[in-house]
C-alpha cells in the first residue's frame, strides 16, 4: 500500500517514534490536524482545545488563516482543508509546510466521505510521521445507514483509528490518550519528511507514473472500503432531505435570496445601522469622548499633540470610535452569522448555487459571500476574500469590492438621494452602471491575470443545527484576532490623517480636486470636500453629498444630473481609510496601489462619461 515503494508495516501500539524529537527543549510537540474540507476539522480543533489560548494568524507570506492552541499534550495546529499534499492551492501549500514542521499528525476524515478522504491518508502514511486517523461524523453515518468496521480499518491502514463525533466531544479523550501513550505508526524510511514530500510532488512532472500511482491508490482504497463499510437500514434523516431541497434550483434560489437578504439585514442594516449608531453615538460619543477629552486637556491643554490625541481625527477619539464603535460590532456580527451558516452546512450549498454566475467574472461560487458582505462593509468583506482558493481569485474579488460595491454607510443615503430625483430612470442608470462595470472589471482581470481560477470542488456536508458553544467560541477567537491585528494599523492611519490636518495639507488637497470636480465632472467646486471626506469615511462623503442635495431641508446646490453623477462617482471612488488599510494588508503594496489608483481612474472616468451622456440627452430632448 506504499505510495513510493516502502512496504514496511510497523505496529503502532505502544511504539516510540524514532524520527523527530518530540520533547523539544524549546516547547511542546507540534500536533497538526490535517484533513479534507468539510470533515469537521475546525470542530475537532475546538473540541481538543476548548479554544483556550487559541491564536488565529496568517501563515507567513499568505492570507491563509491558521489556528493554534496549547494544551497539555502539545501545540495543536488546525491546518487549512486540503485534498492532497500538493501545490495547486494556497491551502495545500500551507498545509504541506505545516506538516513538514510537525511532530504528530491527526488525520481527520469523515465517515460520510471516507473513500475520498483516504487519498490524503495514503499520502500521510508515506511520510511516516506519527499518525492517528480520526473518523469524524460517525453519528451522521449511522443515520444514513453507513456502518464502519473500525478495527478492520485500523489493521488495514496500520495506524491507530478512532471513531469520533467532534461536535458532541465523542472520541476526544481517546485521541488525547493516544497522543500521550504514543499510539502511532513507526518510521520505516531513512529520508527526511521534506525529502519524502518532494518525492510525492515530483509525480506532477511525470503524468504517466502519476496516473499509475494514483490508480493503484484508488484501487487499494476501493478494496478497503469494500471490506470495512456495510450498509444497514437508514433512519429518517431530516437534514438529508433539507440539504437536497436546498440544491433544487428553484427552492435553492429562493432560499439563497432570503439568506442573503437576512445577512444584509442583520449585518448591513441592524448591526451597521442600529447597533453601530447606539455604540458610536450613545456610548462612545456621549460618554467616552467627553471623558477622555477632559483627561487629555488637563495634561496637554492645546497644541499638536493635543490635536493628534483628541482632535478631529484623534487617536484616542476617532480611532476608538471607528474601531470599537463601528468595525468591532460588524466584525462580531458577521462572524456569528457566518459561523452559523458554516456549522449548519449551508455555505457550501450557497457556493454551488452561485457558481455559474460567478464563473463568468473569473471567480467561483465561494466569492458570493465577500461580494454580498461588501454591501455591509467593504473592509470586512476584503478580509473574507481569504476564503477563496487562489491569489488570483482574491485579487479579482478584492478589486470588485473596492472599485464597485457600495457599503452600508452609503446605501441609505443613496436610496434617499435617488428618491429625491424620483422616477425609475435614475435607478436603472445607477444599477446598470454598477453591473456593467462589475462585468467589465471581472472579465478584464480574468483575462489579464496569469493562470486560471480554481473550479468549485466542494463536498457538501450534512445540514445540522449549529451548537451555540462552537459558534460563540469561533466568533470570539476570530474577533479577538481582528482587534489584535487591526488596532496598530488604525492608529497609524489616523495619525497620518491628523498630521495632514494639522499642517493644512488637507485644504491643499481639496484645491487640487477642483480640475476634476469642475472641469471633468461638471460639478460645483464644493464637491471636492465631499471626496476628501470620503477618503476617510464613506459615510462622511455621502453625508456631504446629501447636504449639497438639500436632503436635510437646506439649500440644494446640485441639480438632479449632478446628484446622480455624484452618487456614481462617490460609489466608485476610493474606499475609506479603514478599507484602504485592509486592502494594503491583504493584497500587498503593488496590487493595492494598482487597485487604489484604478479606483480614481474608474470613478472620475465613468463620472465624466455619464455626465456628458446625460447632458447630451437633456439638450437633445
Amino acid at each position: 500500500m506504499s505510495l513510493l515503494g516502502c512496504d514496511c508495516k510497523n505496529c503502532w501500539k505502544g511504539a516510540d517514534w524514532k524520527g523527530a524529537q518530540i520533547c523539544k527543549d524549546e516547547g511542546q510537540p507540534k500536533i497538526a490536524l490535517v484533513g479534507n474540507p468539510n470533515v469537521g476539522k475546525s470542530a475537532m480543533f475546538n473540541a481538543l482545545t476548548g479554544c483556550y489560548y487559541a491564536e488565529v494568524s496568517n501563515y507567513p507570506g499568505t492570507t491563509v488563516d491558521v489556528s493554534k492552541a496549547f494544551i497539555k499534550e502539545g501545540e495543536i495546529i488546525d491546518t487549512p482543508g486540503a485534498y492532497s499534499i500538493g501545490n495547486y492551492t494556497d491551502d495545500e501549500v500551507v498545509t504541506r509546510k505545516i506538516i513538514e514542521k510537525s511532530d504528530i499528525i491527526i488525520n481527520v476524515t469523515s465517515a460520510l466521505s471516507l473513500e475520498r478522504d483516504l487519498f490524503l491518508t495514503y499520502q500521510l502514511l508515506e511520510l511516516d510521521l506519527p499518525l492517528i486517523v480520526v473518523v469524524n461524523q460517525t453519528d451522521e453515518a449511522k443515520i444514513r445507514g453507513i456502518q464502519i468496521d473500525f478495527e478492520k480499518l485500523e489493521n488495514l491502514l496500520g495506524v491507530k483509528v478512532i471513531p469520533a463525533v467532534a461536535v458532541a466531544n465523542k472520541g476526544i479523550s481517546e485521541i488525547l490518550k493516544s497522543i500521550r501513550d504514543k499510539e502511532y505508526k513507526l518510521s520505516c524510511h531513512q529520508l527526511s519528511v521534506k525529502e519524502k514530500i518532494a518525492q510525492i510532488l515530483e509525480l506532477d512532472n511525470d503524468s504517466i507514473k502519476k496516473e499509475q500511482v494514483y490508480s493503484e491508490i484508488r484501487k487499494n482504497i476501493t478494496q478497503i472500503i469494500a471490506e470495512v463499510i456495510s450498509e444497514v437500514e437508514k433512519q429518517v434523516n431530516i437534514s438529508y432531505i433539507v440539504g437536497n431541497l436546498l440544491l433544487n434550483p428553484y427552492i435553492g434560489a429562493i432560499t439563497t435570496i432570503f439568506m442573503l437578504y437576512l445577512l444584509y439585514k442583520v449585518v448591513g442594516v441592524f448591526i451597521a445601522g442600529d447597533l453601530v449608531n447606539f455604540l458610536e453615538n450613545e456610548i462612545i460619543a456621549t460618554h467616552y469622548i467627553p471623558w477622555i477629552t477632559e483627561i487629555v486637556v488637563k495634561i496637554i491643554p492645546s497644541g499638536a499633540i493635543n490635536e493628534i490625541l483628541i482632535g478631529e481625527f484623534g487617536i484616542l477619539t476617532m480611532t476608538v470610535q471607528y474601531l470599537i464603535g463601528v468595525l468591532l460590532p460588524m466584525i462580531f456580527g458577521f462572524y456569528i452569522f457566518m459561523s452559523i451558516l458554516e456549522d449548519s452546512g449551508y455555505l457550501p450549498r450557497l457556493a454551488v448555487l452561485s457558481d455559474r454566475f460567478m464563473s463568468k467574472i473569473g471567480l467561483n461560487g465561494r466569492a458570493i459571500i465577500p461580494v454580498i458582505l461588501g454591501f455591509g462593509c467593504v473592509t470586512m468583506a476584503t478580509i473574507t476574500t481569504r476564503i477563496l482558493g487562489s491569489k488570483r481569485e482574491r485579487t479579482i474579488a478584492t478589486a470588485i469590492l473596492n472599485l464597485i460595491v457600495p457599503c452600508s454607510a452609503q446605501i441609505g443615503i443613496i436610496l434617499g438621494l435617488i428618491a429625491v430625483i424620483g422616477g425609475l430612470v435614475p435607478w436603472l442608470i445607477y444599477l446598470s452602471t454598477l453591473f456593467i462595470l462589475m462585468a467589465l472589471v471581472g472579465t478584464a482581470l480574468n483575462r489579464l491575470l496569469p493562470g486560471k481560477s480554481t473550479d468549485l470542488f466542494i463536498e457538501l456536508p450534512p445540514m445540522r443545527v449549529p451548537l451555540l458553544k462552537n459558534v460563540l467560541s469561533k466568533t470570539l477567537v476570530k474577533t479577538w484576532y481582528f482587534l489584535q491585528e487591526a488596532t496598530p494599523i488604525f492608529i497609524l492611519g489616523f495619525l497620518i490623517i491628523s498630521v495632514l490636518h494639522i499642517t493644512n495639507a488637507l485644504a491643499i488637497i481639496q484645491h487640487l480636486f477642483e480640475p476634476l470636480t469642475v472641469g471633468l465632472l461638471n460639478l460645483p467646486k464644493e464637491t471636492a470636500n465631499m471626496f476628501i471626506m470620503g477618503l476617510i469615511r464613506r459615510d462622511f462623503g455621502a453625508a456631504g453629498l446629501a447636504e449639497m442635495a438639500g436632503m436635510g431641508g437646506g439649500t440644494a446646490i446640485l441639480n438632479n444630473i449632478q446628484i446622480l453623477v455624484s452618487l456614481i462617482v462617490l460609489t466608485l471612488f476610493v474606499p475609506c481609510i479603514a478599507a484602504v488599510v485592509m486592502l494594503f494588508k491583504e493584497r500587498g503594496f503593488k496590487e493595492a496601489t494598482f487597485i487604489w489608483f484604478g479606483s480614481w481612474v474608474l470613478a472620475f472616468g465613468t463620472g465624466a462619461i455619464i455626465s456628458r451622456i446625460l447632458y447630451f440627452f437633456l439638450n437633445v430632448l
